[in-house]
């Protein structure tokens, strides 16, 4: 959310640089709300000094006896206008907070303007495509035929977009989790957090996911309750409505969770194997930052997410998402794109966003040094979205027998260096 004075005072300037990322701020409607709000307030306030200014004069009338009646009734009549302005000022104030509640972050500076994800700019590479001496397959093929995963029976389970992974593929699944909140933790830094996988209404509207995408979450019937469609959620809450040390930031954190999305709108779309499902894993990095070196922290954990694919030698490029495709929250963010031969192209295995004070505003989580106190900036990234990965692993290290090679970095985690059908 965005800070209403400052939005005020450069609402012309920001609804220009919104119009880039594809979104029209009704500033029509946002003067007249503001104009309207402040003239209530303004016109509550005078009233009530006058009325407390007639009151006083009461007092002293009535103590000489002399005759209040007309007095009184004109102090009654500006309680009842008074009332009358509390509740249009509130009532003008929700219906402001609900629009600023639906605007999304303005970019940063340095997001190029584009329309859609074919105007991202690739920042770098790291690593070369293999070269096969035969057709690669994709996941969804070598899957089942290693009898590693199984998409019939998820489907019979519960349905469409779930999939059953079955012996060493689970074991790749729990491995890379457990390699990757090592790295972490051990190289990079991060304190582990284990949260809760249901998260209440506050704690989405804090980090944006509602009031505009409820309908890309899973409700639990009968509740204020949703299951979690990332770790994003609980983790940046978990300083919700507090005032951090701004002595103590970076706070970096990391958590493994599995994540749930409905993926409404999205039907069509990768609809073959495990790129986009219902139910997912994934283990996410979330720091909190000051203001001024908060561009600094996105570069670091952009760079903490690479490296787990450098570790596990799997080919990636990295891009900077341009105004159009950014997230609404988002100022700035690096999408890390992994090779699948299978599918001959680069994947999305994590995004990486600094959200400046947006969340932190929302949230009401500050940082305070001395006498100074602001809102946080707060950051996450995937790192990494676990099930791309272990396709990843499964697409770029198949042989031509049907087998796949473990990275050697995940072969203290699998106890093999190789999967096999059968």
């Amino acid at each position: 959310m965005h800070d209403l004075s400052s939005f005020r005072q450069n609402l012309d300037a920001i609804a220009l640089r919104l119009a880039d990322r594809g979104f029209t701020v009704d500033t029509g409607t946002f003067r007249s709300l503001d104009t309207e709000r402040r003239a209530a307030i303004t016109e509550a306030e005078k009233l009530r000094a006058d009325r407390n200014a007639q009151s006083q004069e009461i007092g002293k009338l009535s103590k000489s006896g002399a005759d209040t009646t007309e007095l009184r009734e004109r102090v009654r009549q500006m309680g009842e206008r008074m009332k009358e302005l509390d509740q249009k000022a509130a009532e003008l104030e929700a219906n402001l907070q609900a629009m600023m509640a639906s605007i999304p972050n303005v970019p940063h500076a340095s997001v190029p303007t584009g329309k859609s994800a074919d105007d991202n700019v690739e920042v770098r590479r790291w690593g070369t495509p293999p070269e096969f001496s035969f057709a690669p397959k994709a996941h969804w093929d070598l899957g089942p035929e290693l009898g590693i995963l199984d998409f019939e029976r998820a489907a019979k389970i519960t349905g469409a977009r779930f999939v059953v992974y079955k012996g060493l593929g689970a074991k790749l699944e729990r491995a890379l989790i457990s390699f990757m909140l090592d790295v972490h933790t051990q190289h990079h830094g991060y304190t582990e957090m284990l949260p809760p996988f249901i998260a209440n209404k506050d704690s989405f509207y804090g980090t944006g996911q509602l009031p505009k995408f409820e309908a890309d979450l899973f409700k639990l019937e009968g509740t204020d309750y949703y299951l979690i469609p990332t770790a994003e959620v609980p983790v940046t809450n978990y300083y919700r409505d507090e005032t951090l040390d701004a002595d103590k930031l970076p706070i970096q954190f990391c958590a493994y969770t599995p994540c749930f999305r409905s993926e409404a709108g999205s039907y069509g779309r990768d609809v073959r194997g495990i790129i986009r499902q219902h139910q997912f894993q994934k283990v996410e990095l979330v720091k909190f930052a000051p203001p001024e070196s908060s561009y600094d922290e996105l570069e670091s954990l952009t760079r903490d997410a690479e490296d787990i694919l450098q570790r596990l030698g799997l080919p990636y490029r990295t891009v900077v998402l341009c105004t159009g495709d950014l997230g609404a929250s988002s100022a700035k963010t690096y999408d890390i794109e992994v090779w699948l031969p299978g599918q001959n192209g680069y994947k999305e295995i994590s995004s990486c966003s600094n959200f400046e004070a947006f969340q932190a505003r929302r949230a009401a989580i500050r940082t305070k040094s001395g006498k100074k106190s602001e809102f946080a900036h707060t950051l996450n990234g995937s790192a990494l979205a676990v099930g791309r990965t272990w396709v990843a692993i499964v697409e770029n290290y198949q042989q031509a027998d049907g087998s796949v090679v473990i990275p050697e970095a995940l072969r203290p985690y699998m106890g093999t260096d190789v999967i096999r059908a059968g």
